[in-house]
Parts: C-alpha cells; sequence; structure tokens
C-alpha cells in the first residue's frame, strides 16, 4: 500500500511515455521542486549554501555531464576538472569583456566554448578507446590547466594569476560579489540544474541517446546497425563538455568568486566527478544527483562527527574522508556496479509488492 500502480492508467502513448508514468513519482518530483523553490531560499543561510546546496547543485551538472559521455556513450574521461577550467575562464572573459551582458548569457556561451574545446579533444575517441582515451583526456586535463597558469591573457595579466569574478546582477539581484546573497546564488544554480537535467532525459531518452547506448554496448555493431561513430561520439563530446563548462562557470562565478587553475580545476576534481558518476550509477540521471549529493554531504558529516564530537584533528578527518570514499568505491563496484540508482530502483520495486516477497 506504500507504492502502488493500480489504478494509474494511460490513454495515450504520450502519457505512457513521459519522464515520469508513475503518479506517486510526479508527485514527489513536483514536491521536491516546490520546496527547492519556494521553502529552501527563504530558510537558507551562508553556511548551508556554501557547504552544501550550491556545491551539490553545481557538481550535479558537472556528474551529469560526464555520465552523458562515460555512463551513456561509454567514452571514459579524466578531463572534468581541464573543462570546468575551459568555463571558468571562459565566462569570466565574457564577464570582463562584455560587462553589459547578461552573467547567464556568460555562462550560456562559456558552455559553448567549452563543447567546442571537448570535441577537440573528443577526436581522438575515433581512433582509440578504453584505458587510452583516458590517458587522452587526462593529457588535456594537465594541458589545459597548464594553458591557464603559464599564459597571462586567460586572467587578465593578474599579477596573482587568479581570476576574480566582477559584480553582476539577476533582475536587480547580485549574483556575484560581496553583495550577493545565498538565496539568490542558490535559485541561479537551482534553475540551471533543472533546466540542463530536463533537457539530459530527454536527450538520453532519444535518438541521441539510443545512438549513445549503442555506441557504448558495442560499437562494431552499431556501425552495422547504420550508427554513425563519429557524430555520435563527437555529440556526446560536445553535450557532456557544455554542461561541465557550464558548472566550471558557476562554480567560479556564483560559488568561489575567485579561483586559480591548478587549485580550483586540478586532477582532483575531476576524479571527485568521476567519483560521483561511480557511486550515483552510471547510465542515470538521478545517479548524478545521488552520487553528488552523496559525496557533497560525505565531508560535512565526517567533519562535524570527526572535528566536532570527537575532536580529531582536521589532517585525520580529511586523510579519513578519503580512506572512506575509496572504500565505498570499491564496495560499489564490487557489490553493486551501478551504483546508488540500482539501489533506489530495487527499492522501489519492492515497495510495489510489499507486503508480498520478492
Amino acid at each position: 500500500m506504500i507504492y502502488r500502480e493500480a489504478g494509474d492508467f494511460k490513454t495515450s502513448y504520450q502519457s505512457d511515455a513521459q519522464t515520469f508514468p508513475i503518479r506517486l513519482d510526479r508527485m514527489g518530483y513536483f514536491l521536491t521542486l516546490a520546496i527547492a523553490f519556494f521553502v529552501v531560499p527563504f530558510v537558507i543561510n551562508d553556511y548551508w549554501a556554501n557547504a552544501i546546496f550550491m556545491p551539490f547543485l553545481i557538481y550535479a551538472i558537472a556528474a551529469l555531464g560526464l555520465n552523458i559521455l562515460t555512463g551513456y556513450c561509454g567514452q571514459v574521461s579524466l578531463g572534468t576538472g581541464g573543462f570546468m577550467a575551459v568555463g571558468a575562464y571562459a565566462c569570466y572573459k565574457l564577464m570582463t569583456s562584455f560587462p553589459e551582458v547578461s552573467i547567464l548569457i556568460h555562462i550560456l556561451l562559456a558552455g559553448l566554448v567549452t563543447a567546442i574545446v571537448g570535441v577537440l579533444f573528443g577526436l581522438p575517441s575515433l581512433r582509440i578507446k578504453g584505458f587510452y582515451l583516458a590517458v587522452a583526456t587526462l593529457a588535456a586535463q594537465f594541458f589545459l590547466v597548464w594553458l591557464f597558469n603559464k599564459v597571462p591573457w586567460f586572467y587578465n595579466n593578474s599579477a596573482s594569476g587568479m581570476i576574480s569574478s566582477p559584480e553582476r546582477t539577476v533582475f536587480g539581484f547580485a549574483v556575484t560579489g560581496a553583495n550577493a546573497s545565498a538565496a539568490v546564488q542558490y535559485l541561479v544554480c537551482l534553475g540551471f540544474v533543472v533546466i540542463l537535467a530536463l533537457v539530459a532525459r530527454n536527450l538520453t531518452r532519444g535518438a541521441f541517446g539510443r545512438r549513445w547506448m549503442a555506441i557504448r554496448d558495442m560499437d562494431i555493431a552499431a556501425e552495422i546497425i547504420g550508427v554513425n561513430p563519429l557524430k555520435a561520439k563527437l555529440t556526446a563530446f560536445a553535450v557532456s563538455s557544455f554542461y561541465i563548462g557550464i558548472s566550471g562557470a558557476l562554480f567560479f562565478a556564483v560559488y568561489l568568486g575567485a579561483a586559480e587553475a591548478g587549485d580550483a580545476f586540478g586532477i582532483t576534481k575531476s576524479f571527485l566527478v568521476l567519483f560521483m558518476v561511480i557511486i550515483g550509477g552510471l547510465g542515470s540521471i538521478f545517479g548524478s544527483f545521488a552520487g553528488a549529493a552523496f559525496l557533497v554531504v560525505l565531508p560535512v558529516v565526517l567533519k562535524v562527527v570527526g572535528a566536532d564530537w570527537l575532536g580529531w584533528p582536521d589532517d585525520l578527518v580529511a586523510h579519513l574522508q578519503l580512506i572512506v570514499v575509496g572504500a565505498l568505491i570499491m564496495a560499489f563496484l564490487i557489490l553493486e556496479p551501478h551504483g546508488l540508482a540500482q539501489l533506489w530502483r530495487v527499492t522501489k520495486e519492492k515497495l510495489r509488492l510489499w507486503p508480498f516477497p520478492h
């Protein structure tokens, strides 16, 4: 009686093919959106915004992008941090060169610039795959970070080598700068997340998604049945890089306010987003959100329990976090390779049949 489909009839193909065909799922989705838009902004404070909500939303976009490339198309990438840096520096150059243009336009254009760069670095995927492609994208990670650190044009010849976000407003409300409020920044990130998640959901359920999954499952067979590997792989790199570029622009402009490529977008960032996708679930939109939420909340929980309650030193808590994340990745790869998304699907299936055995 907890989770049922009985009486949930479909009278058209359109209603049967909608994103949430079960009424309870739709109700939960709209309730979550209502709370996110109309409750959280009024109760949020700076600590919760900076420690949990904004990192979760921004990393969710990056995890969505990487999941499209790795989970749906099967192209392994270790260059997420470098592509986030492209989005951040593109947004910075646009903000300083065209101050009269809305920052929302700058963020979208930064995503387009990153998509172009992603396609260029995705060209090796036409000849190599698997471990070799991972090494190629890892080389892109190091090259992009080196480029942004060594070419003064990217940071406007700043003496410190850092980029700082100028103050910008949206509909009269400050989004960046010292006067920006946590609620406004949260709503901007939330708006991007909702729109991009809906786009990703429709892309993966449509013709693009079928081509990507055909390439992922067996690229030779996909080519035999008419899937163009060139178009499929490069569109996956383009869409993935677009998402990651937007997350990098939001991470720099809205969340950090100032950044330096080596510190903010190093190889650690690439592995963090990859871990989110692995723990959340490859090939799952929900898994991207679940993995991002898990790895954003985990450090906060460990800090509260280890440092605040037990009095452990901060360096011990930081090393403990790495140990826990590594152990969880091994556990998920062995026990549940499809991650938290599969656990959620199994839970819903058991609720449908409760109280009868599975």
